[in-house]
């Protein structure tokens, strides 16, 4: 469950029908949210849920907007950019049917299939915290301010891995 930023729903909250969530981070949630994800800072965090039954469990959709600030990895600077995605998570409880896994407890790998259900520990979904998921996979690990290029200079002499070893048996002095 994410600490800073809590909004759980129980299961039993879904059977009249799907929950349509607003969540908007408060500026203490965006600090402690942004200190966690290794961000300069987070301005503002903004998801649109809904949260319906399926099967067992919940399917839960939305998307989510961020307005981040990142340090550029060439320039060192700090700039920022504002990072939106989807979500989707399908979650079932522990004793569900949903939550085994197949006969002979194998896997199988489909890239275009949709991802096996999260798993529960008990009935509680934390919905900030699949956003806070996501937001995280969205954030590029190697973040370049626009317009920032790389200049690379070439040393004005060549030096071998041999010379290099040389210059270090060479006696001194």
């Amino acid at each position: 469950m994410s600490p800073a930023w809590p909004r759980v729903l129980k299961l039993h909250e879904l059977g009249a029908g799907p929950v349509r969530i607003l969540l908007e981070a408060s500026a203490h949630d965006c600090a402690v949210i942004g200190r966690a994800l290794g961000l300069e800072s987070l301005a503002a965090l903004t998801a649109e849920i809904t949260a319906s039954a399926w099967f067992d469990g919940a399917e839960i959709t939305g998307s989510f907007r961020a307005d981040v600030e990142q340090i550029c990895g060439v320039t060192r600077e700090p700039f920022p950019q504002t990072v939106a995605g989807e979500i989707f998570v399908r979650v079932v409880p522990s004793i569900s049917p949903h939550a085994q896994l197949p006969e002979g407890g194998d896997l199988e790998l489909d890239s275009d299939a949709p991802d096996a259900p999260d798993i529960l520990v008990n009935d509680a979904i934390d919905v900030s915290d699949y956003v806070v998921e996501h937001l995280a996979l969205e954030l590029d690990p190697f973040p370049r301010k626009p317009g920032a290029t790389f200049e690379f200079e070439a040393p004005s002499t060549e030096m071998s891995p041999f010379a290099a070893l040389q210059a270090l048996r060479a006696p001194k002095g």
